[in-house]
């Protein structure tokens, strides 16, 4: 068996991928998902693969770590780690190798921790299987472990379980489990995609720390040109599993040459050039929100999830609640769209007091405010029909023909830029932004005079994101719309809303025009959301708060 050394070799590349082809086996055959792709990645540096899903940026992360699913195989192509040639090796023989000499942290931290098994013990098991067979070695190195990647009360964490953690937390134990025996290589696929953008910030920074003390080389798979932008020393774009354009992060960003590139550069919010939205002048409130709070009782305890929260959103105007995960702003929704009576305060929607209502007078008010979901998939029937799913609101509230019915729900999905074939296909055969898209077209086809939207593009790829951005803009200028916009994204917020409150443990800590909250925040937390947008670094990015300002003066 090769020994692969990693000690004194700076001028041998880490990683070296040369001409790498990769194909999946389909029912009707081979089908090529990579085409000659070749990376060099040196001791310290960070190259990031960048593109949509379905690009083959994780494909090429799985062969690399000699992960690929059963029906995948490497068709042509060399990968070296540290000069060695690994790209035919065993499973059993990479298994000597992950975690000592390279090691994955995966991106979704939900997902890759057993639920059965503590912390302590999860960490515990890459050292067992490397050679520490001290139980108290392995505890103590643990512990270290935990301290070092900047876990809360560590010796309380080790007996904990996945489940009573967050986000945050689990990913950082994944990758104290990366880095426990100093690797040469940390594959990172998407590790921040599915955190808030102040713990993907402090999660990026980790990974950063860690690399600079150990010389580690990080693969950085993400399809979030601002995080490129910011920690990538080196960028490789994706298309379709080819390369579109690789170079320098600097000047690739600043100069892109292919169209692709430049599309991914124009659509990723965090990177725009801010362009301050102004409201209708003088338009009155539609939708009020005076007091709010909501009251549960989790575990015999009282838990006040909203406290005194309070706005107001102008007819034809987009306001954005902020915040982290746990800040309020769902369950404020959730009060907005009377799917949860709160415990006290007033919400008034164009002059009706949502609390005066009950039984059929709430049914009939919800056809007026309309919820749009994060996740498209889940929240759409997979054994119903495009059109069944567009058009059931109608079977619920209005006695439409048949035909009617049909044609409504054709309009609607013209509407919303989707082709006319698709009415009759299922949510299956779509992809993610065109599930979006029959949500919103769902959402409509009652002729709401709000839209409550609860992440309704945090899943999707920048490019996705961006269309789905510009058809809401689009929607809201032909139909007079209102939209509450629930993000976690200030970057999202400063491309679509005209208002914005700022929520943190249930409060609100900064409400008032986006013009003026970005320009001069107030709060430190507003201050701290500001600065975690990524790409800051790059000359769009860090234009924008100076041209929100000059736009505020």
């Amino acid at each position: 068996m090769s020994t692969i050394s990693f000690a004194g070799q700076h001028e041998t590349p880490v990683l070296n991928v040369e001409g790498l082809s990769l194909s999946y086996r389909l029912a009707n055959g081979w089908r090529r998902v990579v085409q000659n792709l070749s990376l060099t990645l040196h001791s310290g540096e960070v190259v990031a693969l960048v593109g949509e899903s379905g690009s083959g940026k994780t494909t090429t992360a799985q062969a690399v770590i000699g992960l690929l699913p059963d029906n995948g195989r490497i068709d042509a192509g060399s990968i070296r780690l540290n000069g060695t040639e690994i790209t035919h090796w065993s499973g059993r023989r990479l298994d000597a190798i992950r975690g000592k000499v390279m090691s994955l942290v995966p991106q979704d931290p939900g997902t890759s921790l057993n639920p059965v098994r503590t912390i302590g013990a999860q960490v515990g098991e890459i050292l067992k299987l490397h050679g520490m067979r001290d139980r108290r070695e392995r505890q103590e190195r643990v512990l270290e472990l935990l301290t070092r990647v900047g876990l809360s009360e560590p010796a309380l964490r080790v007996h904990q379980y996945p489940h009573e953690l967050s986000g945050g937390m689990k990913q950082r134990v994944l990758i104290a489990i990366a880095v426990a025996l100093r690797p040469a290589l940390i594959i990172a696929d998407e590790p921040t995609s599915a955190l808030d953008v102040t713990v993907q910030r402090r999660i990026l920074d980790l990974l950063d720390e860690l690399r600079q003390e150990t010389g580690t080389g990080v693969l950085l798979v993400t399809h979030d040109l601002g995080v490129a932008a910011d920690r990538a020393d080196h960028i490789i774009v994706l298309q379709g599993g080819m390369v579109q354009e690789q170079g320098p992060a600097r000047s690739l960003l600043a100069s892109p040459q292919s169209a692709y590139a430049r599309q991914l550069l124009g659509d990723a919010p965090s990177l725009r050039p801010a362009q301050p939205r102004s409201a209708p002048s003088l338009a009155p409130a539609l939708l009020t929100v005076e007091g709010l709070r909501q009251q549960f009782n989790i575990g015999g305890r009282p838990f006040l999830a909203v406290d005194d929260v309070s706005f107001s959103i102008a007819a034809g105007t987009t306001h954005a609640l902020v915040g982290e995960s746990g800040s309020g702003k769902t369950t404020t929704a959730r009060c907005v769209v009377g799917l949860q009576r709160p415990t006290a305060g007033e919400i008034e929607i164009g002059g009706t007091n949502l609390s005066d209502l009950s039984g059929e007078a709430l049914r009939r008010f919800r056809r007026d405010v309309q919820l749009v979901y994060q996740n498209p998939f889940a929240s759409l029937d997979p054994r119903q029909t495009i059109g069944e799913i567009v058009g059931e609101p109608l079977r619920n509230f209005e006695r439409v023909s048949k035909g009617e019915r049909i044609e409504r729900v054709e309009g609607m999905l013209e509407q919303v830029g989707l082709p006319a074939d698709s009415i009759g296909r299922t949510a299956r055969a779509l992809s993610g932004g065109q599930r979006q898209r029959v949500a919103i077209a769902r959402a409509l086809i009652l002729q709401p005079r709000v839209l409550v939207l609860d992440e309704a593009v945090s899943a999707l790829d920048v490019t996705v994101q961006a269309q789905i951005l510009r058809l809401l803009e689009e929607l809201q200028g032909q139909f007079g719309l209102t939209y509450l916009f629930v993000t976690h994204d200030l970057a999202v917020v400063r491309q679509i809303a005209h208002s914005v409150t700022v929520m943190q443990a249930g409060r609100a800590v900064e409400s008032g025009a986006v013009l003026d909250v970005f320009a001069h925040p107030q709060a430190a937390y507003t201050r701290d959301l500001l600065a975690a947008i990524p790409g800051r670094g790059l000359a769009p990015a860090a234009s924008f708060s100076t041209l929100y300002k000059r736009a505020a003066e």
